[in-house]
């Protein structure tokens, strides 16, 4: 087995949590230090960015990334999930629409905007799961957060299904975004499949699948192959500060600059003329 630390890409399939991937790797990597980079749900494919080892430290950073999704809209129907395998509340007549009303629509959702957090995810209040609260009938105010949407554009449409690729900001509920576009459409639909093409720079095309993984048949990714990093080798004197976690005093012509003394020992942040330690990697 290779070693375990770097970040994989991984081609989730339909089916299992993305839980579910991290609890296999786990086993493969025979490590419990594993953590994914943006939740799928059961019905979603694609790129899992995944975190291994001293990378899991970078989980936040990698997060945050914008995401590239290709989604198929089932219009004529509605459920509870917002999605295909959700109970359906409501079945009505497909309309149909030009391709330049559904393109003005999709366009309308470029840019910042307030998204409504879907009542069937993970996100947590007062301690609960929004799902918990959906599973027992109880009524919550489901929180909302702003989104950025950077491009938009249709794929494929005809009349019963819509199928769009969208790059979207931390935080994107696709399903969400899907319920927002029928009610602008002035219809019902819900989400019928989504794959994630591209998380960053990570590409689906670049992904394993866990087969591949099982049959070692992968490469993990380090943070020189990933960050626009300046990279900086300590001396001894040096060495000793940044085992410490003090400040350098070195020159960062960019934000970041990956800190090594043979290997990654961490990334610091070059701020107000200092040199401090953003992430610490190495213990």
């Amino acid at each position: 087995m290779k070693k375990n630390n770097g970040i994989l890409i991984i081609n989730k399939p339909a089916g299992p949590t993305s839980r579910d991937i991290v609890n296999k790797l786990n086993k493969i990597f025979n490590t419990k230090k594993i953590g994914h980079t943006g939740t799928l749900d059961p019905i979603a494919t694609g790129v899992l960015v995944i975190c291994i080892g001293k990378y899991t430290k970078l989980v936040n950073e990698l997060t945050a990334l914008d995401k590239e999704y290709v989604a198929t809209i089932k219009f004529g129907v509605s459920t509870d999930t917002l999605d295909i395998t959700g109970n359906i509340l409501k079945e009505e007549p497909v309309k149909e629409y030009s391709l330049e009303k559904i393109k003005e629509v999709l366009d309308s959702f470029l840019g910042d905007s307030i998204q409504e957090t879907p009542i069937y995810s993970a996100v947590k209040i007062n301690g609960k799961k929004l799902y918990e609260y959906a599973r027992n009938n109880e009524k919550v105010e489901l929180p909302k957060r702003k989104i950025t949407i950077s491009e938009i554009e249709i794929l494929n449409y005809n009349v019963n299904t819509l199928i769009f690729r969208v790059k979207v900001s931390k935080g994107t509920y696709i399903r969400s975004l899907i319920n927002d576009i029928c009610l602008k459409l002035d219809t019902i639909g819900t989400m019928q499949a989504l794959s994630r093409t591209k998380q960053g720079n990570f590409k689906i095309e670049d992904s394993y699948t866990l087969e591949e993984v099982s049959n070692n048949n992968y490469e993990l990714l380090q943070a020189k192959d990933i960050f626009a990093f300046e990279t900086y080798e300590l001396n001894d004197e040096e060495y000793f500060k940044v085992k410490n976690g003090n400040s350098l005093d070195i020159l960062v012509q960019g934000k970041l600059v990956m800190i090594y003394k043979g290997e990654e020992i961490a990334v610091y942040e070059g701020k107000d003329g200092i040199c401090k330690c953003y992430i610490m990697l190495n213990n």
